[in-house]
């Protein structure tokens, strides 16, 4: 590397430590997308991802530059196949020559826990994709036992939040009717193989769908008074958390009340199109400053607060050739050349929502009921629904 371009990394690398360091929380997970033409090297992303003190990083492939350059730093993967795959992946001899070419050659340098078959897949209402989704876990699966693999890397697929019917309150989470019988599949292969469940969240979505009736301060995990669960008298002052724990309901109605949960996307653009409501630079540094302060004290949900909180931040960079509208291209909390895209601002904990208390109902009063934001997807990258009235 030029001695120039280090010396600006490694000056950008040391002002960002001094804000992270103290509070990060070891299980932070980061998205690392790359539909972009003007990132850095993975050479160079090495020392970024280590400056924010993230130890999980989701690729969506096995890019085998990344995979390399980040061979004995310790950090954990999470290789993606794409939905493109599927078919192909229900051969099992295929399944077999990608998982050796991808995550064999790779191991056990570079730490690859995880590969995630398909992304939200359910929700394109395409049955050649969803009828694919299984055989190509199982395929790969079988692959990695084969190679004497499977007791250090897991197979799962990540959904859209919009997999759920209902999600409000949390307590009356359950799964859209239509998808019932093919979750349940899906799960039970969860359930055999020790792999967790994967959403992507974003409360972003239900503030744009509705930002005169969804309270801002209650999805920025700013201090707000919150909801209550009539049901079971648990109180939330945030949605993220809500939502979480609105899949753990849906999971227990279908008998997987014990599947690990993992958030492998949520996030809050800095930039968006003038319709895009709440998409600015101070929005996403308080949720996710907020998010992190909260990962940092390692408690969980209120219907989980023993549960670690596993939840992958979208995105490590601004990607400049994602389609869609402009807060598409405006989740990273990077920009290409490696700057921050807005302070995060982590100085202190006194303020963050959930930081004293995540259960009881004595704290604040009931509002009104959360309304479903539009659930018309509108890329494949994020989630669409948060929290539904209950019917």
């Amino acid at each position: 590397m030029e001695f120039h371009r280090f010396f600006l990394y490694a000056s950008i690398i040391l002002s960002i430590s001094v804000y992270l360091f103290p509070i990060m929380a070891n299980s932070m997970g980061i998205n690392y997308g790359q539909i972009a033409d003007n990132l850095p090297s993975p050479e160079d992303v090495v020392p970024i991802v280590k400056s924010i003190g993230a130890s999980k990083v989701k690729l969506y492939d096995a890019d085998p530059k990344v995979l390399k350059a980040f061979a004995n730093t310790g950090v954990e993967f999470i290789v993606g196949l794409g939905n493109e795959y599927l078919d192909k992946m229900r051969d099992p001899a295929k399944a077999q020559a990608w998982v050796k070419q991808n995550v064999q050659s790779h191991l056990p340098a570079t730490k690859i826990t995880c590969i995630f078959v398909g992304n939200e897949v359910l929700t394109f209402n395409d049955t050649s994709l969803s009828n694919s989704l299984l055989p190509a876990m199982q395929s790969v699966h079988t692959a990695l036992v084969n190679l004497g693999l499977d007791k250090q890397v897991t197979v799962t697929t990540a959904h859209s939040l919009s997999i759920l019917e209902t999600s409000y309150p949390p307590s009356s989470g359950a799964f859209r009717e239509d998808l019932v019988d093919c979750l349940s599949e899906t799960l039970s292969f969860h359930q055999k193989t020790g792999s967790p469940f994967l959403i992507n969240a974003y409360p972003f979505f239900a503030y744009k769908g509705n930002p005169k009736q969804v309270l801002l301060d209650f999805v920025l995990f700013q201090p707000n008074q919150g909801v209550i669960d009539p049901a079971t008298n648990l109180h939330y002052d945030n949605m993220l958390y809500a939502q979480i724990d609105a899949v753990y309901n849906a999971l227990a109605s279908l008998g997987y009340k014990k599947l690990p949960v993992h958030i492998s996307e949520t996030g809050w653009p800095s930039k968006g199109d003038e319709d895009e409501v709440g998409a600015t630079a101070d929005n996403a540094k308080k949720y996710n400053g907020n998010l992190i302060k909260l990962m940092s004290k390692k408690t969980g949900t209120p219907m989980r607060p023993n549960s670690d909180l596993n939840i992958y931040v979208f995105a490590l960079f601004n990607e400049n050739m994602k389609p869609g509208p402009t807060s598409e291209r405006n989740y990273g909390l990077f920009k290409p050349d490696g700057t921050p895209a807005y302070s995060l601002g982590i100085s202190s904990t006194s303020n963050v929502a959930g930081s004293n208390t995540t259960t009881g109902g004595t704290n604040g009063k009931p509002l009104s009921p959360i309304p479903t934001p539009p659930s018309t997807p509108t890329s494949s990258s994020t989630g669409y629904l948060s929290i539904s009235p209950a019917t």
